[in-house]
């Protein structure tokens, strides 16, 4: 089984913060293997006080559905200390916040896609606590997906937002202690980090081969599966299709009223996209894009996880729908997403402009996957100084 960074700092706990005043980033998945949370793990452990706790986007245990759905802190009803959002007035803790601490501990579950929040909450984390002088640690955790090649553009720094920063290829194949090491290099050079390494983890491994419990990263991310599929069929969330949230598969699910499923299959199965199939599924959403309305729809079913590329699929499942739908349906979503209020959603997901316009000027979907390529080689030059982990 693997040990995750916190099994392993909790069984040595370091000399130099012991009974000093802990703040935790945390979230719903931050237990250990018999699914005890963090907080309580700290709470009663007599090695630190754990003096503050803070949570990403979705709130402590997840109870935020959607996206920019803001929550506010509270005391915690058992520990009485402050629980404090950094997914509401404030998304990067202020000096009040942190002077009830002498250090951070980060634990948070990854999903392997760039635009997912959690790294970006701990890249202000850090941003906070080097401006104080306040040491990080960041106990690692894996990469549910770490199993599939790297995949789609790397964020040009013009495009960094809350949902992307620093520059990562879409799909990454990092784990968060692995970010945490590149925003320190890239970004925040005098930030005192410790990366918890975990044990018997290898990056070809898929979550389910780790022994480790699986904990809905956030609402919307409820099966391994989802996660798999997630760093491509995300780009849904910028347009007019549905991305299937509202169902019980979201992102497995794809669709709209407009759309012609049959059409659409037909399309799908002559580009012969690698490691997938597809099947016509058509839903009702019970919230979000299309609440109550029928969509004619399909379903992604991934049957190959060493063939399967999630951005290339999800980039030709767009250029399909787009070239079996009657002109100007498919539509790209305008600002504003996720606090940014000028630049295109779909292009801060993508990680630059190129993928849209070559998708709505009909241009070949091989001229993109070759142009990451590119992209991906030069990226993985830099990985390599940091990575902790083998294949």
């Amino acid at each position: 089984m693997v040990k995750t960074g916190l099994q392993v700092f909790l069984e040595k706990f370091p000399a130099e913060f012991r009974w000093k005043r802990a703040g935790v980033l945390c979230h719903a998945p931050s237990i250990d293997k018999d699914f005890v949370h963090i907080t309580d793990l700290l709470y009663n452990s007599g090695q630190c006080k754990l003096t503050a706790i803070f949570g990403p986007q979705h709130g402590l245990f997840g109870q935020t559905q959607d996206n920019m759905i803001e929550w506010e802190g509270y005391t915690h009803p058992v520990y009485k200390i402050p629980v404090f959002s950094l997914y509401g007035k404030l998304r990067k803790p202020d000096k009040k916040m942190l002077e009830r601490i002498d250090f951070l501990i980060v634990d948070l579950q990854d999903v392997g896609a760039r635009l997912y929040t959690y790294a970006w909450t701990m890249k202000l984390c850090m941003e906070a606590c080097s401006e104080m002088g306040i040491p990080v640690v960041v106990l690692d955790r894996p990469n549910p997906v770490a199993a599939l090649d790297f995949d789609g553009p790397v964020l040009k720094e013009e495009y960094f937002t809350f949902v992307g920063g620093a520059s990562i290829p879409l799909c990454h194949r990092m784990t968060i202690g692995e970010i945490a090491l590149w925003i320190k290099e890239k970004h925040i050079k005098n930030c005192k980090l410790q990366v918890i390494k975990m044990v018997n983890w290898r990056r070809s491994m898929m979550y389910n081969q780790t022994g480790l419990p699986w904990v809905l990263p956030s609402p919307n991310m409820p099966t391994l599966n989802t996660a798999v599929v997630y760093p491509g069929m995300v780009l849904f969330e910028a347009m007019n299709i549905s991305e299937g949230r509202g169902t019980t598969i979201p992102f497995e699910l794809f669709g709209a009223p407009f759309i012609d499923p049959y059409r659409l299959i037909n399309h799908l199965r002559e580009k012969n996209i690698q490691g997938c199939k597809f099947r016509i599924h058509c839903f009702i959403p019970t919230f979000n894009k299309y609440s109550g309305i029928f969509c004619n729809g399909l379903q992604i079913h991934v049957t190959d996880i060493k063939k399967f590329k999630p951005v290339v699929a999800a980039m030709e499942i767009i250029d399909s729908i787009i070239r079996t739908s009657e002109d100007g349906t498919v539509k790209f979503n305008d600002p504003p997403y996720e606090y940014e209020e000028k630049l295109i959603p779909f292009d801060i997901l993508a990680g630059d402009s190129l993928m849209r316009e070559t998708l709505e000027k009909g241009k070949p979907t091989s001229m993109e996957t070759e142009r990451w390529q590119a992209e991906i080689e030069e990226f993985k030059k830099d990985f390599r100084n940091i990575a902790l982990y083998s294949e």
